[in-house]
């Protein structure tokens, strides 16, 4: 050894290698570099410099820092104005570390020189000569080499020093050059270079040659027009295993497979050819790659077969209905139709009622009863057109709109298609999606569907469309045109038993754990939960309260109290609470000035208190209970009729002059509309100013006239179940509504008693009691 190495500062070099004889400058900047260098200032400036393996490496450990580096000499040290330490050092010789000897505040190694190994001169002076000329070659095609570093390299005739200096001037990885610097004998070191330089030009020829096929197309001089074209070079030379050619491929592939019309095909062709025109970077090559796959997916042909059995989809329909006979006859009757014609088009069926009754299960058991699959898509809150109809196919994001996302999702052309609340959708600034929806459900037209993002024509004249609906006074006249309308009404309460008993309750059992043993609800606790703890016309309201008896019971079970819980019509209060509603609404006694009208909402049917109360005044008429237009001029209408007929109903004919009257409907937060509330406010009216009470049995419906004519209303059905429900015995109707009474549940109808009017004198003669009270 040169020089005594019991102790030498260790510097950690991070992306350089200093190789013997070599003169260079590194800035310093590291806490524990520069205790190293000032250390080895302070002793004989020799200093060992050795890489680090990660380069990102703020804080190396010795496990971190290759063994085998360079002792080097200081030539030279000065301070930067930013703090580091610029210093220039001479690499003597090669050397490994045999230990640590602290790594506090800086490294302190003991080193053993690695002295070079020679073999035969001849055959190192033969690869010192193919290394020189093949340097030489490296120089004239790489950019990055000057002819002035080759001039200084031929005049070394030592092999191991020729073969550190080329190293260095080598733009090769700092494993490489690690591996150069750690070789002992010199013949290895040579031969290894030589096959590090010829891969090197290998590299340099390809890059070449890239670059003349690319030159080739210059004549375009867009940046973007050179990227695609050196891209298209470097897949040439790749075989183009992971380029844009292969996915073209997949795409023309899966053109193929979708068996699409030929204008269709043809159209999917011109863009698959742009598409490869087209830079893989460019935003419009997402854009067109996400309109084909659109195409692709899309079913063009594929359709399923038609069961049509009309026995089989009573059953199913019977199965998962009970009740709502007319509404199951007049879908075997549409399904018959289809048979006999072949064909599923035909008028699109609208299911109207209110919420719970069964609408949207019915669609699917058509679709199950003729093999058919489901696709729903809700129409709730819907206000922009392009929702519908899709977006244009103009910027990255654009989609079809919910009819093509729906007959993806089918995967067949003749799907049963159901429209959820038709009646939510509105309209705003983005357009009108109600009038988007008249293409879609007409039958002479829907056979060329346009959707602005698929552009192309789609046949939708093989779906099967069933539309849903609450209220249908929501739905625009031209869309409401197109359907054919098919009414629910809602439940009596024996249908609402047996729906409990047969569908929700078992339901409920199987989702919360139980077994069929483990519940019992008795018919009278049943009746009383229909009764007194929900109020409506569909059954969800009466689902929730049989969950929650599922649940209390699957707690007692878990207790450990019981096995088996049986609910009784005493014990329901024990495990619900006191009742919600008084079953029966009706009043408890005659009252003068307050008469029960029949509404229906967009909840079913439901029954309105009508208060009228009169007091000294000048003859002003108030209307409060936020009621609507429609309801303020049938009042206008009653009061108007009343004060034509003082004489006849025996009214102080200045009644108008000396007491004002205040028309009152409870509940002024909910808003009230519609013509069917004339004849009871009229009735009302005439009670508090005769002073004749209002039979408390009797609800009444129909609309007035100036002259005291009864007209017809709508809803009479959903308007009689309410009653019954809030056990009214009476109910007044127009004359010519009689045609409807044959819609009325035969259980309803036996406990009610229809009385037919054309005049408000008939109104009044069965509504007041005779005497004055």
């Amino acid at each position: 050894m040169n020089k005594d190495t019991s102790q030498i500062p260790l510097l950690a070099l991070r992306g350089i290698i200093v190789f013997p004889s070599m003169v260079m400058n590194l800035d310093v900047g590291r806490e524990k570099s520069i205790a190293s260098l000032e250390k080895a200032m302070m002793d004989d400036q020799h200093i060992f410099l050795a890489a680090q393996k990660e380069v990102s490496m703020e804080d190396p450990t010795p496990a971190d820092i290759y063994r085998v580096g360079t002792l080097a000499k200081i030539k030279q040290m000065m301070k930067l104005p930013n703090g580091t330490i610029r210093v220039l050092v001479e690499g003597l010789y090669r050397g490994e570390i045999i230990q640590y000897l602290d790594e506090d505040k800086e490294f302190n190694v003991e080193i053993e020189e690695v002295k070079e190994k020679h073999g035969d001169y001849h055959e190192e002076e033969a690869l010192m000569r193919s290394l020189l000329e093949q340097f030489k070659q490296y120089i004239k095609i790489s950019r990055k080499v000057t002819d002035e570093i080759f001039a200084t390299v031929a005049d070394i005739d030592e092999p191991g020093r020729l073969a550190d200096l080329i190293t260095s001037h080598l733009t090769i990885k700092m494993k490489e050059k690690q591996e150069l610097l750690e070789k002992e004998h010199v013949k290895e070191r040579l031969q290894h270079l030589l096959h590090i330089i010829s891969n090197e030009k290998k590299v340099l020829d390809l890059e070449r040659k890239i670059g003349k096929r690319v030159k080739t197309s210059m004549e375009k001089t867009q940046k973007e027009y050179y990227l695609r074209e050196q891209l298209k070079a470097i897949q040439k030379e790749l075989g183009d295993k992971d380029g844009k050619s292969s996915e073209t491929e997949q795409l023309k592939e899966k053109i193929e497979q979708a068996d699409m019309p030929s204008r269709i095909n043809e159209v999917a062709m011109k863009e698959l050819d742009r598409f490869e025109k087209v830079p893989q970077s460019s935003g419009e090559s997402s854009v067109i790659r996400n309109y084909l796959e659109w195409l692709i997916s899309l079913p063009w042909s594929n359709k399923t077969k038609d069961t049509i059995n009309i026995n089989k989809a009573q059953k199913i329909l019977d199965k998962d209905h009970y009740g709502l006979e007319k509404v199951k006859e007049r879908i075997l009757e549409y399904l018959a139709v289809q048979k006999l014609t072949n064909s599923i088009r035909g008028p699109i069926l609208c299911l109207v009622g209110p919420p719970g009754v069964g609408k949207t299960s019915l669609a699917q058991s058509i679709a199950r009863s003729i093999n058919r699959k489901f696709v729903r898509i809700s129409l709730g809150g819907v206000r922009d057109e392009a929702e519908i109809r899709g977006h244009r196919r103009t910027y990255i994001g654009a989609m079809p709109g919910r009819i093509i996302q729906g007959m993806k999702k089918a995967e067949t052309i003749n799907p049963v298609f159901l429209l959820d609340e038709l009646d939510k959708m509105s309209n705003d600034f983005r357009g009108d999606p109600s009038s988007a929806m008249l293409e879609v459900l007409d039958p002479e037209q829907n056979s060329n569907f346009s959707d602005h993002f698929i552009e192309e024509t789609y046949d939708l004249s093989n779906v099967l469309f069933i539309a849903t609906a609450n209220y249908v006074n929501n739905i625009p006249g031209p869309l409401l045109d197109r359907m054919e309308l098919i009414s629910i009404a809602g439940y009596t309460e024996i249908e609402k038993q047996h729906i409990a008993k047969e569908h929700l309750l078992p339901k409920q059992i199987k989702e919360n754990g139980l077994k069929k043993e483990n519940l019992q609800i008795r018919d009278e606790a049943l009746l009383q939960l229909i009764r007194k703890y929900t109020r409506e016309a569909g059954v969800r309201g009466l689902e929730r309260q049989l969950a929650t008896l599922c649940r209390k019971a699957a707690k007692i079970i878990i207790s450990g109290d019981k096995q088996r819980v049986i609910v009784t019509d005493k014990t329901l209060i024990d495990l619900l609470g006191k009742p919600i509603y008084r079953y029966g609404r009706m009043e408890d006694e005659d009252q003068v000035g307050t008469a029960t009208g029949l509404a229906y909402t967009a909840v079913g049917g439901d029954t309105l208190s009508i208060e009228v109360t009169h007091y000294p005044g000048k003859g002003e008429l108030t209307l409060t209970g936020k009621l609507g237009d429609v309801m303020r001029e049938s009042a206008q209408a009653a009061f108007s009729y009343i004060r034509s007929r003082v004489t006849e109903l025996k009214i102080d004919p200045d009644f108008y002059k000396n007491y004002d009257i205040h028309i009152h409907v409870p509940e002024g937060a909910t808003p009230k509309d519609g013509p069917s509330a004339g004849i009871t406010m009229a009735t009302a009216l005439v009670s508090a100013l005769t002073g004749r009470a209002v039979r408390k049995e009797v609800g009444m419906t129909g609309e007035i006239t100036l002259r005291g004519r009864v007209l017809p209303i709508g809803g009479l059905k959903e308007k009689s179940l309410s009653a019954h429900r809030a056990g009214i015995t009476e109910i007044i109707i127009p004359a010519d509504n009689e045609k409807d009474i044959d819609d009325i549940p035969k259980s309803v109808r036996n406990d009610l008693t229809f009385i037919k009017v054309n005049h408000l004198d008939e109104v009044l003669r069965h509504a007041l009691v005779s005497d004055k009270q």
